[in-house]
């Protein structure tokens, strides 16, 4: 789960890290209220939405009065960012930037720990820091949930050139303790500033909740932004389903997620561009495959669609009467491949006997008759 900037510092102000004040404004007037009770010459207007590159994309203005602030809020409310439309404005104090650094803490799987990236270039995506100059980046960490302090000091020493090390020792600490404490996957300070004064403050935060942790973290449960969340994600939840919407024109079906990833994997292997991740679960249904086949099909751009069912819970003959129903109930006029194996599958194949679906013994067999299909220049198959 993802959440705003503005609640991300909230976290942080709560644990102890400096940030500058600031106050959420969701129309004009309230930005230009907000400017006004902050007492400051200068203000960063700022779009609050779960997307990065904000600045290149004119949702960060520096407003030097209420009427360049009345200009800014206007100009980014109701602003596509990459999909995101703006709906919220942070109004922040001004900040006296003397050297700007990178820092995040992560959820590293592959080292199995708790990792920090550091790095003396501040203000810009750390993978265009990894490609240019991977020399300024730092990475470590701890396997143990124990600080790692000696390797944080001599990152808090190159940070800001030998400045400001107390401060950013402080953050580090405060910043590793909260990530466990909250059940973080990534908490990022992107720029991590030094002012004039000597001061370390985090003038941004990124963070995101693993939600698999949220029925211990209840009140961050309620800092999900549904506006921001993806409609046919939250469709997809509600009805029992995991669904993410991808770039492609291969739909997916699949019950179990390692079975989805690996489905995915091999759509890549043999050519093809999966159109989405849609994991049933372990107990599907015939209202549930309906539903998910109109999640697949509701973007427009799917040329064929890939059902891929291994029966251990679930049952093939209940997916192969949803597959059937939908086909009863909708116009679906993309050929659909269908691999039913395990429980039931005899069953639930002879049920598809007959139909337009067209059947697939084997894994591979199915995703290369499925990628084929999808390149058929009508855009049609064997269902049409």
């Amino acid at each position: 789960m993802n959440i705003h900037e503005y609640q991300a510092k909230g976290l942080f102000k709560a644990a102890g890290i400096p940030v500058p004040e600031g106050k959420l404004a969701l129309s004009v007037q309230e930005a230009v209220d907000a400017y006004e009770t902050l007492s400051s010459p200068v203000v960063a207007v700022k779009a609050q939405v779960h997307v990065g590159g904000r600045g290149k994309a004119g949702g960060v203005k520096l407003a030097k009065n209420s009427d360049d602030v009345k200009e800014a809020a206007e100009s980014i409310l109701g602003l596509d960012i990459k999909g995101h439309i703006v709906h919220r404005l942070w109004i922040e104090k001004g900040s006296d930037i003397k050297k700007e650094a990178y820092l995040s803490v992560i959820l590293d799987r592959a080292e199995k720990k708790i990792g920090f990236i550091a790095s003396s270039e501040g203000g810009m995506d750390i993978e265009e820091v990894a490609d240019s100059t991977p020399d300024k980046i730092l990475m470590f960490g701890s396997t143990d949930y124990s600080f790692p302090e000696a390797e944080a000091q001599k990152a808090a020493e190159e940070l800001f050139g030998g400045e400001g090390v107390e401060g950013a020792m402080d953050i580090m600490r405060k910043l590793f303790t909260l990530f466990i404490e909250k059940d973080f996957q990534l908490a990022e300070i992107n720029p991590l500033v030094l002012t004039g004064s000597g001061d370390v403050i985090a003038l941004d935060g990124k963070v995101t909740i693993d939600d698999n942790a949220l029925m211990r973290q209840t009140e961050l449960e309620e800092l999900r932004d549904l506006i921001e969340d993806d409609p046919a994600e939250q469709d997809a939840k509600s009805n029992g389903l995991s669904f993410i919407q991808l770039d492609g024109d291969i739909g997916c079906m699949v019950n179990g997620a390692g079975l989805a990833m690996a489905t995915l994997d091999m759509i890549n292997l043999y050519g093809g561009d999966p159109a989405n991740f849609l994991d049933v679960g372990g107990s599907s249904n015939p209202e549930k495959v309906v539903h998910a086949f109109r999640l697949i099909l509701a973007g427009g751009n799917v040329k064929a669609v890939l059902i891929n069912i291994f029966g251990g819970i679930t049952r093939c003959d209940d997916v192969a009467k949803g597959i059937l129903k939908a086909f009863d109930t909708m116009d679906i006029n993309v050929p659909v491949v269908v691999r039913l194996a395990g429980t039931n599958a005899k069953e639930g194949n002879k049920l598809l006997e007959g139909s337009k679906l067209i059947p697939a013994e084997t894994f591979s067999e199915a995703v290369k008759k499925t990628i084929a299909l999808g390149k058929n220049e009508s855009g049609k198959g064997e269902n049409a």
